[in-house]
């Protein structure tokens, strides 16, 4: 199984004779280096470029090209090589691109000789950067290993070669775009990119802000508690991978509009010179690679163009469909932004206005005051209505795109109530992400954004049943939300389950009092857990062991470089551990354990859902506190506890229930239980 690397992250090498494989949407400079164990490199001898493409153990191509196959054999080389850093460039002084951000992610994956994928590793993040070292083959303890490293260097190959401690790093550089340049002729032009179609809310330029890019980007989890967005690499990254490197990427980043004036506090959004501002967020593109988006239908003159499901960047509709979300989550978090923005504006200077009014000893007599104090409330009030303006033409175009975009959406991605899910089969492969959920402001209450999270999940799931009101300002006793909360834990194993292939996904559950045992009901009667559920504080206890012990397990097989030497009968797939009625019949020991799956268990496949109220749990004190950090909370009802990664918002959640009285769940549960009987699992 291939190993998608994020940013940092290192796999193993199963052989000492690789191909690097490289894919990128623009003609690139392929090359690596060979350095210490410090990553120094001792000379020009010690880079194998388009002037010089072989080194002992190594081969690249001889000229820039949009697909590369880099040769290397680890045995060959010398002892003295401890890293091999695969590094890409832009051509110099062509008609090219000049800086990554203008393209496609760059892709790189590591084979065998026979073509097998062994890890892979999307450049996301990439912005002004004209040279990036994409991997590092790097030998630990007498056994070499892969890491996803992607440094960008906005001072090109130079700067990249200076990094390394090269001392003749400016001639080198020279000499390599020399290469290239005579050779330019032979290399491999791009493929031709689909004419976008004109969407006046969402334009072609690449993100300008730190960290953005010009390619597909695909973030993991952004989502965090309020005001806190997530940490990065995962990103982004991942997908960071919105911003630096991903899951969790966080922070403005970049102007609202190309060419355009952000509104920040103390500033209007309204019009700057006649013009209208284009709210859309910079890094939008409709130029997607093969194959191609549909067309847009022609819009009548004047007319803003009609939205299409899949326009975005992607090699596949799910990966489009995917950033068109992710694209109108943005849209909608800066507009809302800077419509806020526009407002508090005319607040302060209303007050400043009215100040200046009160504190004119003139102005207090007659009707003077009073004037002023009028025509500051209409400037006010015009300020306002010209943003609401802005605001609702942009909600007006996303209500339009997500009409059309919903119902195109696949069924890892869409609604228990999309009539996809009448058509559901058992996927043969793991989708791109999941929708836990629905997000929405309360300035556009009409555009929900689906709540994509990256697959597999990076972290646990944290059901809270201990609110008691919702936003809708309806009341729900302690009983009743834990009733809701197992039940939305349900609905999210079971598009879990769903989702993934047969036999690649498998649920425990933890109900020690057996209070869950109707809201567990679709589970248990359908047949996909691994075992009834487990009751009391043994049988907590021996479900808790028997995780801990495959994490440990699978943790030692892969930092012995051996991932395959597992004992038999182990099972592989990913393992999903809901927890009900926390923190009745847990000890001590027990809530260390669930720490432990907490935070090393998504790494090794092993995940965590607890239904829980933080409140009752308070006995637990501090020991309690890493275990809430570590995982992704959730309400049962409506709640705006989630922030976004670029302006942090508190958008409020809605989670994905099945519609009273329907089916689907029962029949969808039925069809996993078949396949996965017919796979012997």
């Amino acid at each position: 199984m291939t190993a998608e690397l994020t940013r940092g992250q290192n796999h193993p090498l199963p052989g000492a004779r690789l191909e690097i494989r490289v894919s990128a949407g623009t003609p690139v400079v392929a090359g690596a280096t060979l350095g210490d164990e410090n990553g120094t490199v001792h000379g020009v001898e010690g880079v194998a470029h388009p002037g010089a493409p072989t080194l002992p153990g190594l081969e690249v191509s001889r000229q820039a090209a949009a697909d590369h196959r880099l040769a290397v054999d680890l045995d060959a080389m010398p002892d003295t090589v401890h890293r091999v850093s695969v590094l890409l460039a832009l051509p110099a002084g062509g008609s090219g691109p000049a800086r990554f951000g203008a393209v496609a992610a760059p892709f790189v994956a590591v084979t065998g000789l026979d073509g097998d994928e062994v890890a892979s590793y999307t450049l996301t993040g990439l912005e002004a950067e004209s040279a990036v070292v994409a991997l590092e083959l790097y030998r630990r303890q007498g056994a070499w290993k892969v890491r996803a490293v992607g440094q960008g260097y906005a001072g090109g190959l130079a700067e990249l070669f200076a990094d390394q401690k090269l001392s003749q790093a400016h001639q080198l550089a020279g000499s390599i775009h020399e290469a290239v340049a005579s050779g330019l002729a032979r290399s491999i032009p791009a493929p031709p990119a689909a004419a976008p179609a004109h969407r006046p809310d969402h334009g072609a330029t690449p993100r300008t802000g730190p960290g953005g890019t010009g390619g597909p980007v695909a973030p993991t989890s952004p989502y965090d508690s309020q005001g806190a967005p997530g940490p990065g690499p995962q990103t982004p990254g991942a997908p960071g991978q919105h911003g630096a490197q991903q899951p969790y990427a966080g922070g403005p980043d970049g102007p609202i509009a190309p060419g355009e004036e952000p509104a920040t506090a103390g500033q209007p959004s309204a019009p700057a010179g006649g013009r209208p501002i284009d709210y859309s967020h910079p890094r939008r593109q409709t130029a997607a690679p093969p194959p191609p988006p549909p067309a847009a239908p022609p819009a009548a003159p004047g007319q803003p163009a009609r939205p299409v499901a899949g326009d975005a960047t992607g090699w596949s509709m799910e990966e489009r469909l995917y950033n068109q979300v992710w694209g109108m989550f943005e849209d909608l978090a800066r507009t809302t932004a800077a419509y806020r923005s526009a407002v508090d504006f005319a607040d302060s200077r209303m007050e400043k206005e009215l100040d200046q009014a009160l504190s004119d000893p003139r102005n207090r007599i007659g009707g003077q005051g009073d004037a002023a104090r009028e025509a500051a409330r209409g400037r006010h009030a015009q300020l306002v209505s010209q943003a609401r303006e802005v605001l609702d033409r942009d909600v007006a175009q996303l209500v339009a795109e997500a009409e059309v975009v919903e119902p195109a959406l696949p069924a890892a991605f869409a609604r228990w109530d999309n009539p996809v899910w009448h058509a559901y089969r058992v996927p043969m492969e793991i989708p791109m992400a999941v929708r836990l959920g629905d997000l929405h402001l309360p300035e556009a209450d009409r555009v929900r954004v689906p709540m994509l999270i990256r697959l597999p999940l990076e972290r646990g799931l944290w059901i809270d049943s201990g609110r008691s009101a919702s936003l809708d300002g309806s009341f729900a006793d302690s009983h009743e939300m834990r009733r809701l909360g197992l039940e939305t834990a349900v609905a999210h194993a079971a598009r879990l389950l769903a989702v993934y292939p047969a036999g690649e996904f498998t649920v425990h559950v933890i109900d020690p009092a057996g209070s869950g045992a109707q809201a567990l009901a679709p589970l248990v009667q359908s047949g996909v857990l691994a075992a009834p559920p487990a009751q009391g504080a043994a049988g907590a206890a021996d479900v808790l062991a028997r995780l801990t012990q495959r994490v440990d397990l699978v943790q030692m097989a892969l930092r012995g470089g051996a991932p395959d030497a597992l004992p038999p009968g182990l099972d592989t797939s990913q393992q999903l551990l809901i927890v009900n009625d926390f923190p009745h019949g847990f000890d001590d020991r027990a809530v260390n354990q669930l720490r432990y799956l907490a935070d090393e268990g998504p790494a090794v496949g092993v995940h965590l859902m607890m239904v829980a109220d933080r409140e009752e749990s308070a006995g637990f004190g501090p020991l309690l506190d890493p275990l809430w950090r570590s995982l992704l909370r959730l309400t049962p009802v409506a709640d705006d506890h989630l922030a976004d990664p670029w302006v942090g918002h508190a958008w409020t959640y809605e989670p994905p229930l099945v519609p009273p009285g329907s089916q689907v769940l029962q029949q969808v549960l039925a069809q996993v239980a078949a396949a996965r009987r017919s796979w012997g699992r």
